[in-house]
């Protein structure tokens, strides 16, 4: 154990003048690291400060990344069947206790609970992926290249892993990584957002009582300082990031210059395209459904619908009339959408609509004074749909990352795909159309890496991999999927040669793995 672990073998969350404080888990045991630095993590349906985050230091970061790398090599020889158990043993754990899990997202990030069982559904897929590893990182084998020699491929852990998480997604996220750096037989450090913290040491004692080894999975809180650690740190050889993408590029820059392979997912603006032909109540429940889940605050949000003139009145009335049956409020009350994260975000995206009256846009549905059913103090920001959005304006350019949909009006499917194409973002769009000749041609021709047809938000079930294109994805790292697998493992070539038989004697017993 880590001398900093020794320091703190408290309780997750310990108490410091009756505020409960969240702590780092570091080595299979609680740490309170040697900063005084913290930051407050919110119940954004009440707008109060219910607990707080213990910040690292870089000291911090270095005794978990040291934890991790005393336990990797013991973890790197484990046998696939035991690292495969741990994981099965996970699965069944993490299946049975989601409703604890949705809770606390719940009551850190604001999504409802609805929300938050489907984020845990979809991080479980990932989950269950890491259970069938080693069909994914089987080797090759070419056998008498030359007389009496043969070339096979082993993939092999890469060492210790840093995984950085964003706080829309306070599961998902670190489980589209952690779980395949681990059943690969790599060791990890991961950050997660300061903003809702509580989760990752959740999933963290889980896989402890799943069986996992003390120093395998570690969990370091804070800010840039505890970044940048990760970054700089010798010892950890790649980065994973889900992020905004200024940020993705700094991750993505820095810790390629200190010699790490990186996984940086970046933000995005996507597009749905309504073509006259399509069903335009499918596309209005999709519009909203895909701009108005989790508040907006996601990746794959449709936040840009780009209506053709003919059917563009029609179809805003339609989005409009089921807006008006949204209820905003607490998460554990059976509402359709709860808060922002904080004060400062809320304040932000409402700002946007000065910017889109400013900019001659029609603000259909005013969401910054919404009735909600929850606490008035609450990080509140209701639907918001705004229409002839002009594309010169911050409203349509920006990644608001709130519950604000655009519509852009536009003559056809060609000036529709150009503008697609000319977004400096391409992490997810879709179309909707009932002419399957548009549609074929929409997959072949849009300059985005994740593509749905009549299906709002195309995030890839785990077996195929996630990720963008453009300032949506730096690198061609994508999460989870055969990419997932390809990103944690290095690739060794062996060229043998044998030139007398070996005998390894008789053993009628079933192999035994230690």
């Amino acid at each position: 154990m880590s001398q900093t672990a020794q320091q703190a073998q408290t309780p997750t969350e310990t108490h410091t003048s009756g505020a409960a404080t969240v702590d780092h888990w570091i080595d299979g045991a609680s740490v309170t690291g040697s900063s005084d630095r913290s930051g407050p993590v919110y119940n954004p349906a009440l707008g109060v400060e219910q607990k707080r985050v213990r910040f690292a230091s870089t000291e911090d970061v270095d005794a978990a990344v040291q934890a991790a790398a005393r336990a990797f090599p013991a973890w790197r020889d484990t046998s696939i069947a035991k690292r495969q158990a741990v994981m099965f043993t996970f699965r069944e754990l993490l299946a049975g206790r989601t409703d604890e899990l949705a809770a606390i997202l719940t009551s850190e990030h604001g999504k409802v609970l609805s929300d938050a069982a489907g984020e845990i559904a979809r991080g479980l897929e990932v989950v269950e992926l890491a259970c069938a590893m080693p069909g994914y990182t089987k080797g090759e084998y070419s056998e008498n290249v030359s007389t009496g020699i043969d070339v096979y491929t082993t993939r092999q852990p890469v060492g210790v892993v840093g995984i950085i998480s964003p706080f829309n997604f306070p599961a998902m996220v670190p489980l589209w990584f952690f779980p395949l750096a681990i059943a690969t037989g790599n060791t990890v450090v991961l950050k997660p957002s300061e903003k809702d913290p509580s989760a990752a040491v959740w999933l963290a004692k889980l896989m402890k009582e799943a069986g996992l080894p003390d120093g395998v999975l570690n969990v370091v809180h804070g800010d840039k300082v505890a970044v940048d650690a990760l970054l700089h740190h010798p010892t950890v050889r790649s980065i994973s990031f889900v992020g905004s993408t200024p940020i993705a590029q700094y991750i993505y820059s820095t810790a390629t210059a200190n010699g790490k392979r990186v996984q940086a997912l970046g933000g995005a603006k996507n597009h749905m395209l309504v073509l006259p032909d399509a069903d335009l109540d499918l596309a209005a429940d999709a519009a909203v459904n895909a701009g108005f889940g989790s508040a907006g605050e996601r990746c794959m949000a449709i936040s840009a619908v780009l209506a053709v003139d003919t059917i563009a009145d029609e179809f805003v009335a339609k989005v409009a009339e089921r807006m008006a049956r949204l209820k905003t409020g607490d998460g554990t009350r059976g509402c359709d959408m709860g808060p922002l994260i904080t004060r400062e975000h809320r304040d932000k995206v409402a700002g946007y609509l000065d910017v889109a009256a400013s900019d001659g846009a029609d603000v259909v549905v005013d969401g910054r004074d919404p009735d909600v059913d929850g606490d008035p103090d609450g990080f509140w920001m209701g639907p918001t749909l705004v229409d002839k959005v002009p594309t010169s304006s911050a409203v349509y350019r920006d990644e608001i990352f709130g519950p604000v949909l655009s519509v852009i009006r536009v003559e056809g499917y060609e000036d529709g795909l150009e503008l697609i194409n000319s977004s400096r973002y391409g992490n997810g769009t879709a179309i909707f159309t009932n002419d399957g000749g548009a549609a074929r041609r929409f997959q072949r021709e849009v300059t985005v890496g994740m593509v749905g047809i009549n299906v709002p938000i195309p995030v890839p079930v785990a077996y195929h991999s996630f990720g963008g294109w453009k300032d949506s994805l730096f690198g061609d790292a994508k999460a989870y999927g055969a990419r997932g697998f390809d990103f944690y493992t290095q690739e060794k070539a062996i060229t043998s040669r044998w030139l007398d038989p070996s005998h390894g004697g008789i053993n009628l017993g079933f192999p035994q793995h230690d």
